[in-house]
């Protein structure tokens, strides 16, 4: 039983760790059966093939002159072009600086393991005070609602 459960695993730790592969390059791994253990059927004693490959034949390929087409005609519909280049760059700009933060909070050696227990608290707190209950989960699903139509104007 100990050879089935240790050839089971692995399988699957195999399985688990196809989906790492480079695109474009498939790969084959063969799977026999324990000796230990007696085939069910005929078929099951001989080896099995596994392809993995990460590339999507189905999905149809990308035309790059539509694209750039499609984002001129949408460069010029926009009428304030200064603000969206500094709205951008302000974007670029606020993604470096909260990594460069992230960066340094992680070097301090007892930091981060702090705010993953107060992340984890939180956590605890939030599903004990919002989702644990039907009426807290009402009164969350409210609080939703009425944020959106805050965010949306219609209040």
């Amino acid at each position: 039983m100990a050879a089935v459960n240790s050839t089971s695993a692995s399988m699957a730790a195999t399985a688990v760790f196809l989906h790492r592969l480079p695109p474009g390059k498939p790969a084959v791994a063969f799977f026999r059966p324990s000796p230990q253990r007696r085939p069910i059927f005929k078929a099951e004693s001989r080896r099995a093939a596994v392809k993995a490959s990460s590339s999507d034949e189905s999905a149809p390929p990308i035309d790059a002159t539509e694209l750039l087409t499609d984002l001129k005609e949408k460069w010029d519909g926009v009428e304030n072009k200064p603000t969206v280049v500094l709205y951008g760059g302000g974007a670029i700009a606020a993604v470096w600086l909260a990594s460069a933060l992230v960066g340094a909070i992680n070097s301090v050696p007892l930091l981060p393991k702090i705010l993953e227990l107060v992340g984890l608290g939180y956590t605890g707190w939030f599903v004990y005070r919002y989702l644990l209950f039907k009426s807290s989960r009402k009164e969350l699903a409210e609080d939703i609602e009425a944020l959106k139509k805050k965010i949306a104007g219609f209040e």
